[in-house]
């Protein structure tokens, strides 16, 4: 039998909201920035690293570990 982990998995869950987030109030502040297209570049790379992290937690909480 497997034990859930939810600490990480609603700690995943967490930071993929707060991934969506960040990218979405970054959008509305692109416009005006002196390069858009690179800040924009900058943010999805941080965006979907946090956000595969995200994935990666709550994916491996839900299995848990062996008791």
């Amino acid at each position: 039998m497997r034990r859930k982990n939810l600490r990480v998995a609603v700690t995943g869950g967490a930071l993929l909201v707060m991934a969506i987030a960040f990218f979405l109030f970054m959008m509305s502040i692109a416009s005006r920035s002196n390069d858009p297209a690179g800040l924009l570049r900058t943010v999805g790379t941080v965006s979907g690293v946090v956000g595969g992290l995200a994935i990666a937690m709550i994916t491996l909480g839900l299995i848990g570990k062996k008791a």
